[in-house]
């Protein structure tokens, strides 16, 4: 197996991890933020609910839930989809992350202090307008950090996917080493991978360099 050949299978596992990594973050960011409402909801039932599915779902493995995803129609229904390991990826992960992501909300809305949101009544402002001008600027000081801290964990992540059969970039590594015995493709995955968690740790910081103004 020549150079380019090996080049060209991690190339296009890379892209399917950026495709993973990227589909998950436009799903699991807005889900995640729907979640802290719902957590927040005076409704008992929908708050206790959601604090329920949240607890279970950070309290396992995501390759477990992965697997009964991706395996559970099957089972469950005798139901067999083809082509189904993208789609079973990207709704076990949006899932996981949006549970994570829902507790980062929260905590973010619960650090603004509740005289802020009196003061803007005071002042007339509807509670929409408080929360997008008063509000949102704090939080997202507040959960850019752990935020951060949660999408580069994603990016390594992605390598679970591996488990159901998706080639994403470990996923071609494992099997260019396997068919050549050679185990060099493995640290170029691992170059992959550095490359792009560093991408992402310039750009967060210089995201929490901007956030100073709020301070």
């Amino acid at each position: 197996m020549s150079i380019q050949v090996i080049m060209d299978s991690l190339f296009k596992g890379f892209g399917m991890t950026v495709a993973i990594f990227f589909a998950t973050l436009v799903i699991a960011l807005p889900l995640g933020l729907i979640f802290s409402f719902l957590q927040k909801s005076k409704i008992k039932i929908v708050s206790g609910l959601m604090n329920s599915i949240i607890w279970v779902v950070r309290g396992t493995p995501l390759m477990l839930q992965l697997m009964i995803i991706y395996y559970g129609p099957g089972l469950l229904f005798d139901v067999r989809l083809r082509d189904f390991e993208f789609t079973a990826t990207i709704i076990a992960f949006a899932i996981n992350y949006a549970c994570y992501f829902s507790v980062i909300f929260k905590g973010g809305i619960n650090a603004v202090p509740k005289g802020q949101y009196e003061a803007c009544q005071v002042l007339g402002m509807k509670k929409s307008q408080a929360f997008v001008n008063v509000a949102m600027p704090q939080i997202y000081k507040n959960i850019l950090p752990p935020m951060s801290n949660e999408i580069i964990t994603l990016v390594k992540d992605t390598s679970i996917a591996r488990v159901i059969g998706l080639p994403e970039l470990l996923f071609r590594a494992n099997s260019i080493r396997s068919i050549t015995a050679n185990i060099w493709p493995m640290f170029g995955t691992g170059i992959f991978y550095l490359v792009f968690v560093g991408i992402l740790s310039i750009v967060f910081a210089q995201l929490e360099k901007r956030t100073n103004r709020y301070r």
